[in-house]
């Protein structure tokens, strides 16, 4: 159990070694949902013109609507920028070190997306702070409710990268892939408006949002935000958690990666 613990407290740290040489990190993930909350809110605003009550039984504002949203977003954006350091890692050859190890091969896994995890929170948590200071707060409590969320949220972000990173082998590849993989998640869901106002325009269009993975982790954020639980989100984000970590797992074996050189 000792060695386990040695394991988890390296590559986690590892990953906040790597964050902290990197500030430029940090500042992007707060850069890129500001911009919405603080720019383009303002225009959505006045386009959809949204006034916000069900099901939350209190009055939001828009910018209020898009926050949990935006959270996701830093958890999306993170989970997708490790999944980069994990291909850079296999390019140098320190990723074949890792897992070489005498440990399981999930093991080692689960710690890399721990590790991001964490990260994204910290993030998740100075944002909502910034967007206090500028007067959009949520419940008191609903900053500690939805800790639970963001966590499962992140795991099941993160193995989504881990699924894309075991399959492309070059750096600049993942790049194009992550931009393809990000902005249809993060516009096809509701973290910008609200399904029923999606499907007032096109009924297929809200049947796609409702099948996004992104859409679930939205919503049982928004939903832990304002004290309540969402169980059909949270049945889909654990649903979708388990099924990219087997992937993840699937697509990291070493048995596949040699049937992969012997067809060469």
């Amino acid at each position: 159990m000792t060695g386990y613990w040695t394991v988890t407290r390296a590559i986690v740290g590892r990953e906040f070694l790597r964050f902290v040489h990197q500030r430029e990190r940090f500042f992007a993930a707060l850069v890129r949902p500001l911009v919405w909350l603080l720019i383009f809110a303002a225009g959505f605003r006045a386009a959809l013109g949204l006034s916000i009550i069900p099901p939350y039984q209190t009055y939001i504002t828009y910018e209020t609507y898009i926050v949990p949203g935006l959270c996701a977003m830093i958890l999306l954006f993170n989970g997708m920028q490790s999944s980069l350091s994990l291909v850079y890692d296999r390019e140098t050859g320190s990723m074949r070190l890792l897992l070489t190890s005498p440990f399981p091969r999930w093991w080692l896994l689960f710690c890399r997306l721990l590790g991001s995890t964490a990260i994204s929170i910290l993030q998740v948590y100075t944002f909502l702070g910034i967007a206090a200071i500028f007067g959009i707060t949520m419940p008191l409590m609903g900053y500690v409710a939805v800790l639970p969320g963001l966590i499962l949220g992140g795991l099941m972000l993160g193995a989504l990268g881990l699924v894309l990173s075991s399959f492309i082998r070059q750096l600049e590849n993942f790049a194009g892939v992550m931009n393809f993989v990000i902005f249809p998640m993060f516009f096809l869901s509701s973290a910008l408006y609200p399904l029923w106002k999606m499907a007032e325009s096109s009924p297929l269009l809200r049947d796609i949002c409702a099948l996004n993975p992104f859409t679930h982790a939205v919503e049982l954020i928004r939903f832990l935000l304002y004290l309540q639980l969402n169980l059909t989100a949270l049945g889909w984000v654990v649903f979708w958690s388990v099924l990219f970590s087997l992937a993840a797992m699937w697509g990291y074996d070493p048995a596949r990666g040699l049937m992969q050189r012997k067809s060469r």
